[in-house]
């Protein structure tokens, strides 16, 4: 029999809280002013999973870093850049990613294969080496707060706060920690999106079935995210499980799996969620939840379809309770539907009943829309599945930052 859940929160932890892990972020010159540089090191090596970009460009430190995750199944250490995405830019680019692989086991002591590099930045660019090399000796790792923020903040680019989150649960009478940090803005459309994320944990796990793990939670978070409908080139969510909580190796078998299954995907959906609040020029977050579909996947199809409508998002941005683009959205979602079953609502307040429209306030509707927060409800009535997707709204904003982005 499965044990209760035990889970809890803590707000004063950060991507370097598990045991055994260290981490530093500097400015090195890639861009002019901001912290550009960041290393997170466990001090074992750990167990490694890894979810990539699905976009057919992809730029060359994802090549080095599935070569560690799905060949080495070993990592101890990330190297991560902002300012740059290394993509687009052909042998030299990937070149420079297995030179800055090499750099980091260099400085480290380790075998480069199991270092990970990741990149972030402006797309078709050749990588500035020497500012790498020279940060590179500017690295001092180390399992302070104030480490696990400076690698937050140099792997951000358009973000305008940092992403952190961490949860604690109980393991073999162990505590286990997973903390996660993350950067992500714009050019948000996973499958995944154009956002770097870490995750670190002291669990012991077996790669295999961290990976398994990691994807089936990668559904239902990361992948239910959209701000603007792009798939990035640098996508990459990584964890490191170093197993030195000390708890017995965990699988599905394991009578405690649901508490380090519930805590990573805590951590990821926190993750993914301040990526949609932080959405370039965003000032609201829109979470829409989806019910009675055909299946879960259905269910999360239509929640990122409606979430994803620039319709939608922009009547969210000026308060405009236009439900027939919710329900537009919906119809044109691909996913089996009957008119006549919808149910919607925004927030509490219900706009459309089995199909038929419903009188509403206005004035109420404007209060519920002015939040930063906008919850729509979709009820389908054709099965049992469930899911939620998150998104952003659309402002001017976005369009001032991306049409100066190199600027």
């Amino acid at each position: 029999m499965a044990s209760t859940i035990e889970m809890k929160k803590l707000s004063s932890k950060n991507i370097v809280s598990p045991k055994g892990f260290t981490a530093a972020g500097v400015h090195s010159g890639i861009k002019h002013k901001k912290k550009d540089l960041a290393i997170l090191i466990s001090e074992v090596p750990a167990s490694v999973a890894g979810v990539f970009t699905t976009n057919a460009v992809q730029a060359a430190p994802i090549k080095v870093t599935k070569e560690v995750v799905y060949y080495t199944k070993k990592m101890q250490a990330m190297i991560v850049n902002s300012g740059n995405a290394n993509a687009c830019t052909g042998k030299q680019g990937l070149a420079d990613a297995y030179e800055m692989q090499k750099l980091a086991a260099e400085k480290l002591g380790i075998d480069a294969s199991l270092v990970g590099v990741a990149s972030t930045g402006v797309i078709g660019e050749i990588m500035k080496m020497e500012p790498v090399k020279n940060g590179m000796a500017l690295l001092q790792p180390d399992s302070k707060l104030e480490n696990g923020i400076d690698f937050a903040q140099a792997i951000m680019t358009t973000d305008t706060v940092m992403k952190n989150t961490t949860y604690a649960t109980v393991i073999d009478g162990k505590e286990v920690l997973v903390s996660g940090a993350a950067k992500g803005s714009g050019m948000i459309e996973p499958n995944m999106a154009t956002m770097l994320g870490f995750i670190t944990t002291d669990a012991n796990i077996e790669s295999d079935e961290l990976q398994k793990a990691l994807s089936s939670v990668t559904d239902c978070t990361f992948n239910s995210i959209t701000v603007d409908g792009d798939t990035s080139t640098n996508d990459t969510v990584v964890v490191m499980a170093n197993g030195l909580a000390g708890n017995e190796s965990l699988s599905p078998a394991h009578p405690e799996w649901e508490n380090f299954y519930t805590a990573l995907r805590l951590v990821a959906e926190d993750l993914a969620k301040s990526i949609a609040r932080d959405g370039e020029g965003a000032t609201k977050l829109i979470e829409v939840e989806v019910e009675g579909a055909i299946s879960d996947e259905e269910a999360r199809k239509i929640a990122k379809t409606v979430v994803g409508s620039p319709l939608v998002k922009t009547a969210v941005f000026g308060c405009d309770a236009n439900w027939g683009r919710i329900i537009a959205a919906v119809g044109y979602s691909g996913a089996t539907v009957d008119p006549e079953k919808i149910t919607i609502k925004i927030g509490a307040a219900t706009m459309v009943e089995n199909g038929e429209p419903i009188n509403f306030s206005e004035e109420l509707l404007i209060d519920i829309l002015k939040q930063h927060e906008v919850k729509i409800y979709v009820s389908l009535e054709v099965g049992e599945g469930h899911g939620f997707a998150w998104g952003c709204d659309l402002t001017y904003d976005y369009v001032q930052i991306n049409a100066s982005y190199r600027s």
